[in-house]
């Protein structure tokens, strides 16, 4: 033991052999107790969901506010508060107030009128389809033996299958959707506890959101603050640069696509009432919710409303899926890149695969959100791969990149592209006739 030196070296490899070996103790902890990990991550979602409600209710509300705040209260209360001395103080806390509550008592009106106007409906719709179902089948029953008259094995072969499938549904409509309806009714009226537990949600969502929206510069402030200190200065501004394409990306395509959306509902509504088109409450809801996923939502709901109709009056049917597919024609080319913009800039290949994904990892949510999410990936990407480019000294533009072949190892310019030659042909030996 004499001759053992103590330095610093060995108290810095034995710290860090400690760490070491206790971060893979804690790792291998929570490898084995995942389960734990993932009640504890539900339980705690539970709990802060009022607050994640009010934090998305607050977003979705901010556009609205500054609206409010620039166009009416800010020069309503300019103009009031003219002559006061507390002008500079009063002007801005009265704006922000009453452009809050407003906001609130805008997002309330469109839920209620919402619910008492397309709820009511789609029950009547819903009940009133699966009551005349039987007269329905039987109406088509009697329009195939019209048609059919002259072909018997043909209407043989459509009778058999149309009963089976009749027979299906009926059985299906009247033992399973009717009492399932009924029995959601009774089970919201039973479970007290959910209830009140989502209506807590919502109040305390709503209360979350007041103060966010009322101070939502502070909390701004407070976030940069914290980013600053734990980052360098290139650092903060390169997050705080990705944190405000992120927020232009999804606020553009949300609050595009829902608008885009709801006006495609409110025209489609009005077309069905025109052409006096059955179930148009119904088919017009259907047509406006899968409208907001691209791509997949108008066919999805164009199919799916045609369905609604057709088994009441095929006419009509046909009817409501010619205006449905001029709606899609009108949004997709006219209405749609008007509203939204370039918020999407991607190709319909990356779209698709953006949607299907999302749907495939976070069904309906991620349908919705997987594009505005890819999006954003997919700049990161581009901008990731511009940057590796510029510091090889090479260029970025995809043109480029068509009509070259390779770089020239030497100069690093790009070589273009050349066709190859024809290959010769070989010029026949003229034949000899035999004499």
């Amino acid at each position: 033991m004499r001759n053992f030196r103590w330095d610093k070296k060995y108290l810095y490899w034995g710290v860090t052999a400690f760490l070491v070996i206790a971060a893979a103790i804690v790792f291998f902890q929570i490898i084995s107790n995942l389960s734990w990990l993932g009640v504890a991550l539900k339980r705690l979602l539970e709990i802060l969901s009022p607050f994640i409600w009010g934090l998305v209710i607050a977003y979705l509300l901010y556009p609205l506010l500054r609206i409010y705040s620039r166009n009416v209260f800010a020069p309503l209360f300019l103009a009031l508060l003219r002559n006061s001395p507390k002008k500079d103080k009063l002007q801005p806390k009265l704006t922000r107030g009453f452009s809050v509550f407003l906001c609130i008592i805008s997002l309330i009106l469109l839920l209620v009128g919402l619910g008492m106007l397309v709820v009511p409906q789609l029950y009547l719709s819903i009940e009133r389809l699966v009551v005349n179902s039987s007269a329905y089948i039987s109406r088509a029953d009697e329009w195939i033996q019209r048609t059919l008259t002259d072909y018997p094995e043909i209407e043989a072969t459509i009778r058999g299958a149309f009963g089976d499938l009749s027979e299906g549904i009926v059985k299906w409509a009247t033992n399973n959707l009717l009492p399932e309806m009924k029995g959601l009714l009774g089970s919201v009226a039973s479970n007290v506890y959910n209830v009140f537990r989502g209506i807590y949600n919502i109040i305390i969502g709503v209360v979350v959101s007041v103060y966010v929206l009322y101070d939502m510069e502070g909390f701004s402030a407070h976030c940069k603050k914290l980013l600053y200190c734990i980052f360098s200065l290139e650092a903060s501004e390169e997050i705080l640069k990705s944190v405000r394409f992120i927020n232009q990306v999804f606020m553009s395509y949300l609050s595009g696509k829902l608008l885009d959306s709801l006006i495609i509902g409110v025209i489609c509504y009005v077309g069905c009432l025109i052409f006096r088109i059955p179930y148009a409450i119904l088919a017009s809801s259907v047509v406006a919710v899968s409208n907001v996923i691209p791509f997949f939502g108008p066919v999805i709901g164009g199919v799916i409303g045609t369905l609604f109709i057709l088994i009441e009056n095929p006419f009509r049917a046909l009817i409501f899926g010619v205006w449905v597919i001029l709606l899609q024609q009108f949004d997709g080319n006219v209405l749609g890149p008007r509203i939204l913009g370039n918020s999407v800039g991607i190709k319909g290949f990356w779209i698709m695969f953006s949607i299907i994904l999302g749907a495939g990892l976070f069904s309906f949510a991620g349908m919705l959100l997987g594009v505005p999410v890819f999006v954003v990936l997919y700049a990161f990407l581009r901008s990731l791969v511009n940057r590796k480019l510029k510091r090889s000294d090479l260029p970025i533009e995809p043109e480029i990149y068509v009509e070259m072949d390779r770089f020239d190892p030497k100069t690093g310019e790009p070589i273009p592209k050349t066709e190859p030659a024809p290959p010769e042909k070989k010029q026949r030996k003229p034949l000899l006739r035999r004499k």
